[in-house]
């Protein structure tokens, strides 16, 4: 269990819980491998808030993750388990034989001093990234290709994993964690195993001020807004929303309503939607 619970001396920390950080082994991250990293805080680049609710968050530096693994048939070591602010999943750092320093997503049991690899004559070990023809059926894996070379982009989240169904042809099978089969190229590659840090879902924030240091602003209820302000706002104390269903502040259909387009040219490789 990566999860401590405090003591209630304060309200605020009553139904608190943190991470215990126990399978951090470095304190400090590769400078060589950190870039600044600028918060639009849910701002356009004129400056109007097209995202609500965002912003003033804790200073942050953006830690460069290699989700391509390009390194082809080139074996690295895992030096550390490292923290990283803007996931909730852990990083581990590589040292290539070439001399290359990269950082990857942690898998859960790989410890530091594992040997990993990548290419399509890659073991079958947790950390390997692979062709995902080349792995059996029935493996978990996570850091997928969507198109071969791009760079991992499904499956990066704090204990998720996609399992293998089948072949067929020029594709392959796959069940992702929102619960949508999907068709995949065999080319593109994924790494084999389940992300770390499994116990990210089960941490309880506590205190609004902790959203804060999150970069997560308050919300306010449409309820409590004026008719001006809300579709749901006005009324004489506590009255209902007036509508069929709930609404967004701009009218739009809330709550289940599906915004996928019907026309995007991805939907003939999906074999079942998400639940």
């Amino acid at each position: 269990m990566n999860i401590r619970l405090h003591k209630s001396y304060t309200s605020s920390i009553r139904n608190k819980s943190v991470y215990t950080f126990h399978e951090i082994t470095k304190r400090k991250p590769e400078k060589k491998l950190l870039v600044k990293y600028h918060c639009s805080q849910g701002h356009n680049n004129r400056g109007i808030i097209t995202s609500r609710h965002k912003g003033q968050r804790h200073k942050r530096r953006y830690r460069l993750i290699d989700f391509r693994r390009q390194e082809f048939d080139n074996r690295a070591k895992v030096m550390s388990i490292e923290y990283d602010p803007n996931r909730n999943a852990r990083i581990s750092l590589l040292h290539y034989q070439n001399g290359k320093k990269t950082y990857i997503l942690h898998p859960k049991s790989l410890k530091v001093g594992s040997i990993v690899t990548s290419g399509i004559t890659a073991s079958l070990n947790i950390g390997n990234s692979l062709p995902i023809f080349r792995i059996p059926m029935g493996t978990a894996v996570h850091n997928i290709e969507l198109e071969p070379g791009k760079g991992g982009q499904l499956v990066r989240a704090a204990g998720t994993y996609a399992q293998i169904l089948a072949q067929e042809g020029k594709f392959v099978i796959l069940k992702l964690p929102s619960g949508e089969v999907r068709l995949i190229r065999k080319e593109c590659l994924a790494t084999i195993g389940q992300v770390g840090n499994i116990d990210a879902n089960n941490i309880i924030i506590g205190k609004a001020g902790k959203n804060r240091w999150l970069g997560k602003r308050p919300k306010v209820r449409g309820v409590a807004m004026n008719p001006v302000d809300h579709p749901h706002g006005g009324g004489e104390g506590k009255s209902p929303i007036g509508r069929p269903c709930p609404v967004t502040p701009w009218g739009k259909t809330a709550l289940g309503m599906k915004t996928r387009s019907s026309t995007k040219h991805s939907s003939i490789y999906i074999l079942r939607r998400r639940k």
